[in-house]
């Protein structure tokens, strides 16, 4: 049996469609979850934490709101991949992204969109903006430009 695998690549119409939804939802009133401090991060070195990068690139902002600005920034030359959480079989896919930031410092993005509840609330869950453990390659960019 052939091991499942939880990335794929979307077409560049998929993802562009994916961005034009998010800036939308991130336009008219979608809350965002950002996960500051996670178990993850207890075994990891600090610097590559969501709570470490975000208070080195913004700290003088609130972290939802420099994050809300950064997530209308995406385009998708930052794509990498579109991921299935197999702990959570019914939610919908993440998205990875990466971007850099003062010309050296590359930022993994991972984003999960989700409409909760009866009356359709967005929600935007932030699971990962932190600096990159690896050196980001031109190949982990399908749709860059360069």
């Amino acid at each position: 049996m052939a091991k499942e695998t939880n990335a794929r690549i979307e077409s560049e119409l998929e993802v562009r469609s994916y961005i034009q939804n998010l800036k939308f939802a991130l336009k008219h009133g979608a809350k965002i979850n950002f996960q500051a401090k996670r178990l993850v991060d207890d075994d990891r070195d600090e610097k590559f934490t969501n709570e470490y990068t975000v208070n080195t690139l913004f700290p003088d902002e609130n972290p939802v709101d420099a994050l809300k600005r950064e997530l209308l920034s995406l385009n998708v030359e930052d794509y990498m991949r579109t991921v299935k959480d197999f702990r959570f079989p019914n939610r919908s896919e993440m998205r990875e992204f990466g971007k850099i930031y003062n010309g050296v410092d590359d930022v993994y993005i991972k984003i999960r969109v989700e409409l909760l509840g009866i009356y359709g609330q967005t929600i935007t869950f932030v699971m990962s903006f932190h600096f990159a453990e690896k050196a980001f390659e031109p190949e982990m960019f399908p749709y860059r430009k360069n």
